[in-house]
């Protein structure tokens, strides 16, 4: 391939919205045609362009085009890419050592991390954090950590869930394409559960939580039997499932249940948690402590680190050599991590989360004003998402998301997709990106909607 600048990322990289060759370039046509030879065909990518350098609110591809970021690589870089603090502790770190197995000789890095997160995480309970590498492994981990601390066999997840691609973490996985399809069989003693999903509960909005819950209840008592349930699983904002956030007092009745009859409540925070939604968790908007809570994502900017953070006597259950993994609580991610937590913290993250939040929903408040193919604007903080339907109806309309997904990235601007339908844009910005950047991607959202 041909030598090209490669611009420096972090906050010092140029933040404009710049599109100088077709999209996906020839630069990025070269490294897809690189990777046909050889990736496998089904480990597929959201956008055809490489990146080159990512920092602020833009991510510049090999081609030299500059794109707003509307996904911080899927609420992981919530921080902002290359964010300086996150840069040199893990640049610092990794000049000492890279590695030597929290397992066989450990360090402080790891212990640093988990009293950050016993301090922060809801709740004034006496705690423990084990890391992990996954969103995925962390899932997992609080699994058994839950049936450890109980005896009992049992999962209960909800519809719409996403929870990761493991085996366990399949299972639990709500949604068949492209998650489960050919995958099977899957793990045993995992049960599902309704979503008190607001927009498209049958009855209306108004009924969701109640009656979600009494057919959560029944599944619980009447059909496993809740002395034989270990965990309920539940993502305090469902991610991919597409934003859903459960209806008021779900989540609380919830836990009050699982409190009540000796089950461990676990919120999946992987996607919601570290500051996204304008909390340090999203457990907190109804101030929920969960028993374990599971983070990821954003947790290290970028770096690949997980984390289990629950009840000191909940955690301390597993037997000794049953837990843990040889890369898992990396020194490097560490850092990374703690770089993560002095950024939020010394920058007001949390207050921008909820400005950011406030600018995405008027903006699309706007632009729903003009078309009547979106359904729903719903989330917390920078957490905001919107589901297309076909107009008058609230059949799912996959194919415009397509379309305006299409649109905006050949005009300069990152989306994502979720939903169990497919029919949701996500918007995750990293909380680093200016109103002006901001305002400017939903200009060109807003174009989108228009040339349909």
């Amino acid at each position: 391939m041909t030598a090209v600048h490669t611009p420096v990322g972090g906050p010092q990289l140029e933040q404009v919205r710049r599109i100088v060759t077709e999209v996906p370039g020839p630069r990025s046509e070269e490294l897809a045609a690189r990777r046909s030879a050889a990736l496998p065909a089904g480990l597929t990518s959201g956008a055809g362009i490489y990146t080159a350098a990512a920092g602020g609110g833009v991510l510049v591809d090999v081609d030299g085009n500059s794109f707003i970021d509307f996904g911080s690589g899927i609420a992981v870089t919530t921080v902002g890419n290359a964010a300086p603090r996150v840069v040199e502790r893990a640049s610092r770190q990794l000049a000492k050592y890279t590695h030597t197995c929290f397992l066989a000789t450990p360090y402080e890095p790891y212990i640093a991390v988990a009293e950050a997160l016993n301090r922060i995480t809801p709740g004034d309970h006496e705690k423990r954090t084990a890391l992990f590498n996954t969103g995925s492994e962390a899932v997992e981990n609080a699994v058994k950590y839950a049936r450890a601390a109980t005896g009992r066999p049992a999962v209960v997840t909800f519809d719409h869930a996403f929870h990761g691609r493991t085996l366990m973490t399949m299972t639990m996985t709500a949604k068949n394409q492209p998650y489960k399809s050919t995958f099977g069989p899957f793990a045993p003693e995992v049960y599902r559960a309704p979503m008190a999903y607001p927009y498209r509960w049958p009855s209306g909005a108004e009924n969701a939580a109640d009656e979600a819950f009494a057919q959560f209840g029944m599944l619980v008592d009447s059909q496993i039997g809740a002395d034989s349930v270990a965990c309920v699983v539940v993502e305090p904002i469902q991610g991919e499932g597409g934003f859903i956030v459960p209806a008021e007092g779900f989540l609380r009745r919830i836990a009050d249940f699982c409190r009540d009859r000796g089950i461990v409540f676990v919120a999946d925070e992987v996607q919601a948690g570290i500051a996204r939604t304008g909390t340090w968790f999203a457990s907190e908007h109804e101030g929920v402590v969960p028993d374990l809570i599971v983070t990821a994502k954003g947790l290290a900017g970028g770096m690949p680190l997980a984390a289990v953070t629950g009840r000191a006597e909940i955690m301390d259950t597993a037997h000794a050599g049953g837990i843990g993994g040889t890369y898992s609580g990396n020194p490097a991610a560490c850092e990374a991590a703690l770089g993560v937590f002095e950024t939020i913290e010394a920058d007001g993250l949390l207050e921008r989360a909820q400005t950011i939040g406030d600018i995405m929903f008027r903006e699309l408040r706007d632009i729903a004003a003009t078309t009547d193919i979106i359904g729903d604007i719903r989330g917390r903080g920078a957490m905001v998402a919107i589901e297309l339907v076909q107009p008058g109806t609230k059949t799912p309309n996959r194919e415009v998301v397509a379309a305006i997904n299409r649109y905006c990235l050949t005009h300069g601007l990152l989306t994502l997709t979720a939903g169990t339908f497919g029919n949701v844009l996500r918007f995750l910005p990293p909380l680093s990106i200016s109103d002006e950047l901001l305002v400017e991607g939903f200009s060109v959202l807003r174009e989108a909607f228009a040339a349909l």
